[in-house]
């Protein structure tokens, strides 16, 4: 059975950066699109990030681009997700997300998605 583990998160001043990564385990080939996506308690869960199978295509929320930076590994089936000078209104929990099955359009939203991890809680304080 697939899995997806991020680590990573934690608590963090406002302006600070945290790396925080997902593996896929028990897949034998790169996803198609892996994205990151966040939720906050009883809001929609929204994307954040998104990357396709080789790393060439990425797309960002309006609230987060210059500021993140999302990248994988395939070779480690692994992404990443870079966030640079967080600020409070970025506490989530951070959710890995990766497609497996192609559907004809772009991966934006959570049902797009295959499979997911169980999140990474990251807090930032003013």
């Amino acid at each position: 059975q697939v899995q997806l583990i991020e680590s990573g998160g934690g608590p963090v001043q406002a302006g600070a950066s945290l790396n925080v990564s997902c593996a896929v385990y028990r897949l034998p080939f790169a996803p198609l699109a892996m994205a990151w996506f966040r939720q906050t308690p009883g809001k929609e869960r929204d994307l954040v990030a998104r990357i396709n199978r080789s790393g060439n295509l990425k797309n960002y929320a309006d609230s987060v681009k210059g500021r993140f930076t999302i990248s994988r590994d395939n070779a480690k089936n692994t992404v990443y997700l870079q966030m640079n000078s967080l600020k409070p209104e970025d506490t989530a929990v951070y959710l890995c997300a990766a497609q497996l099955i192609g559907r004809g359009v772009r991966a934006l939203k959570p049902g797009e998605y295959d499979y997911w991890g169980q999140g990474t809680q990251v807090t930032v304080s003013s």
